[in-house]
């Protein structure tokens, strides 16, 4: 029995980052003389093995047979015949595929270290093509790696190309998709996920609703990048720039969806996108199986970005239908993820990169105001039932009048 450290963590020792996750590959040994030493099998589909003490992930040698479409249809072959080389040959990519035996020394049969040099992401073999989710997960790889310089080979990017248009993607599981989308999301730049998924023709498969921004104008003068989809990838550069929230860069990714459903003749403004977007929306994070908490700060970025952006110039009382649209009053919280999310939106504009946002401070201090009147009093009062509502909202309404008026004048003074 021969044990390898694989994968990611060989990958990230050699770049200098941190490792997370340490997984091992177990060659010449059979499934009983794993159990026999005390490693716990968890693996279903093959055979994979806890480790008795430090429960780290313990594989045995495999090799893999296509046998139907779609991300399961594989069958295994794990005996203790299957060499390293044969295991590392069925990996994804080079980078993956270089093994670490227990004394340091380093196994690289596909060139893995050649390509960490030239930081590129290549497939090791021909039968990448086999696996659909590989589109994904080098996308994924493509985003998280974007910072040290790498780029998808080319000759990798014509086989992510031909899976595209093979039609195997469909075959993917909502919950793999999401799964990745998920990680991605976490990158440093998760905005070249999306770019890459669009350049082998992925995101319209994927994400429809996404790709069918791309090619829609905005006015110059608001959007000097003019493309939506541009615009969108932009703002989702931001939003990963001022947070690390993950269901705030999904929303700010979805926020301008509804400009795909703008008609042609009303290019290139887009009145209602907001209202407009939740349906595509709903959809699409219905079919990835998207959490509730996502899908929901994403349809009230799209209904409230719009508002928020023009706070200033509302009323009291349409103020106060936002902080109601939103829930605020139960879930303050989301005020700033909202917030984040429209700071993302000004910014993800060519030239705009450091605008500042100043609704979000007046926003704050909205309701700030608002939240602190007291409903005990109106309770202490004698008022019942609907009427306690009505007064809290009197009451509101006269708090911000007055702060809107000492903010229109100290303008007007300055």
């Amino acid at each position: 029995m021969q044990i390898y450290l694989v994968g990611g963590a060989v990958r990230d020792e050699l770049l200098g980052l941190p490792v997370k996750d340490r997984d091992y590959m177990v060659v010449g040994a059979t499934a009983a003389e794993m159990l026999a030493l005390g490693y716990e099998q968890v693996g279903k589909d093959f055979p994979v093995f806890l480790h008795p003490k430090t429960k780290a992930e313990h594989a045995l040698a495999r090799t893999e047979r296509k046998t139907a479409a779609g991300y399961g249809g594989f069958e295994c072959h794990a005996t203790p015949d299957v060499t390293l080389e044969q295991d590392l040959l069925r990996r994804d990519l080079t980078i993956n595929a270089i093994a670490k035996d227990v004394n340091g020394q380093l196994y690289d049969p596909y060139g893995g270290q050649v390509d960490l040099n030239a930081q590129l992401l290549r497939h090791v073999s021909p039968a990448f093509v086999e696996d659909p989710l590989r589109v994904l997960r080098v996308a994924r790889f493509a985003a998280r790696f974007a910072q040290q310089g790498f780029k998808v080979a080319p000759q990798t990017m014509a086989l992510m190309q031909e899976l595209s248009a093979s039609g195997e993607l469909e075959a993917l599981s909502p919950e793999r998709v999401w799964q990745e989308l998920d990680k991605a999301l976490g990158t440093d730049c998760p905005q070249v996920f999306f770019e890459v998924l669009r350049a082998c023709g992925a995101l319209k498969v994927i994400m429809p609703e996404i790709d069918a921004l791309f090619g829609v104008p905005q006015p110059p003068n608001w959007h000097p990048e003019i493309d939506t989809g541009l615009h969108t990838l932009l703002v989702l550069k931001q939003a990963a720039a001022l947070s690390d929230d993950k269901s705030v860069r999904f929303a700010a990714l979805l926020h301008d969806l509804g400009k795909a459903l703008t008609p042609k003749e009303q290019w290139p403004k887009h009145h209602g996108h907001g209202q407009k977007g939740l349906t595509p929306i709903r959809n699409l994070c219905q079919r990835l199986r998207v959490p509730s908490d996502f899908m929901e700060l994403a349809l009230l970025a799209s209904d409230l970005h719009q508002n928020f952006h023009h706070a200033m110039e509302l009323r009291p009382e349409t103020l106060l239908r936002q902080f109601d649209k939103a829930d605020l009053w139960r879930k303050p919280e989301r005020l700033d993820k909202l917030l984040l999310i429209c700071q993302a939106d000004i910014r993800g504009r060519t030239g705009f990169e450091q605008a500042q946002y100043p609704q979000a401070t007046y926003l704050n201090q909205c309701f700030t105001l608002t939240k602190g009147v007291d409903i005990k009093q109106i309770v202490d009062a004698g008022f019942k039932g609907s009427d306690i509502r009505d007064q809290l909202q009197k009451k509101r309404v006269k708090m911000l009048s007055k702060f809107m008026l000492n903010q229109t004048v100290n303008v007007t003074n300055q």
